[in-house]
């Protein structure tokens, strides 16, 4: 059930919502569902169907893809007001989800149902504008790792994570493997020579950058 103060959250954070007639717009929300998913939570996993396309409101969610080994390989992130490529993908071609995604920490969202999205994003151009842009900006992210993963070497795409982050970074060895579909042990060996050259220092879950310049140089920027 969506209230009033959620719908006002839902209209804050998609205002292209705003631009249906109020009919509509009710009869949109009425077919929604509110939930809350607790961090850490999966909310979808590979060769799963999908279920609906979720409005997220707060928190952040992570899309990976998984190896038989376990080994993970970070693809993008969905932030509230964005729209989740993966689950618009397999909503439009009715497609099984090719990778999984996790929460991050706790997330609040409005979930849609299959046909609702479907009709939402055939009949008003602002929102599919928004799913549609999305799908160019996650292409060209992806297109970029593709070519990092094959043609950098790890190094060097360490270096780029940490040059592109706000200093000092709050995050773990384990985390930074994840984000690069490596492992800790070797993220860890890696960051260990950066502070022997002087570029970064480090502490408990937090990697402040010393000299930015000596990283981008390291990753070609």
């Amino acid at each position: 059930m969506i209230d009033q103060t959620t719908k006002a959250l839902i209209l804050r954070v998609y205002p292209m919502l705003g631009e249906l007639p109020a009919d509509a717009l009710d009869e949109l929300l009425a077919a929604a569902t509110y939930m809350k998913v607790p961090a850490r939570a999966l909310m979808f996993d590979e060769n799963q169907p999908c279920m609906g396309f979720p409005l997220l409101l707060s928190g952040t969610a992570r899309v990976i893809k998984t190896a038989p080994s376990g080994r993970e390989l970070h693809l993008y992130y969905v932030e509230p007001g964005e729209a989740c490529i993966l689950t618009s993908s397999c909503l439009l071609g009715q497609s099984l989800y090719q990778a999984r995604c996790l929460a991050q920490e706790e997330l609040e969202l409005a979930v849609l149902p299959p046909a609702t999205f479907r009709a939402l994003f055939s009949q008003l151009e602002p929102f599919r504008e928004h799913v549609l842009s999305r799908f160019s900006e996650r292409l060209s992210d992806l297109l970029q790792l593709v070519s990092a993963v094959t043609f950098q070497k790890l190094d060097q795409r360490l270096a780029a994570a940490l040059a592109a982050k706000p200093s000092p970074i709050h995050t773990t060895h384990q985390a930074l493997a994840d984000e690069l579909g490596s492992l800790r042990e070797i993220v860890s060996r890696l960051l260990k020579s950066f502070v022997d050259q002087g570029w970064v220092r480090l502490g408990r879950e937090r990697i402040e950058v010393v000299d930015a310049a000596a990283l981008r140089r390291l990753a070609n920027l």
